[in-house]
């Protein structure tokens, strides 16, 4: 059986997710995607994910901030 990773992708830009998207589609990976660091906050709360691809650049909540939650929650 084949282990399926779940990966998060959080960006601002709809295009890099998309791009991104085309990439990793083709792979073993069920991808999820968030528009924002607080949307991403959320989704990984509720997906638990593999792996994330963080934007560094967001309005808001930037992604360092998300990564310094994401790792603070065990």
């Amino acid at each position: 059986m084949e282990l399926i990773s779940k990966v998060l992708i959080v960006d601002d830009e709809p295009i890099a997710r998309e791009s991104l998207e085309a990439l990793l589609a083709g792979e073993a990976y069920d991808l999820y995607f968030a528009g924002s660091g607080v949307e991403g906050l959320a989704k990984a709360a509720a997906v638990r994910p593999d792996a994330v691809l963080l934007d560094v650049m967001m309005p808001g909540m930037d992604g360092f901030e998300v990564c310094r939650r994401l790792r603070s929650d065990p």
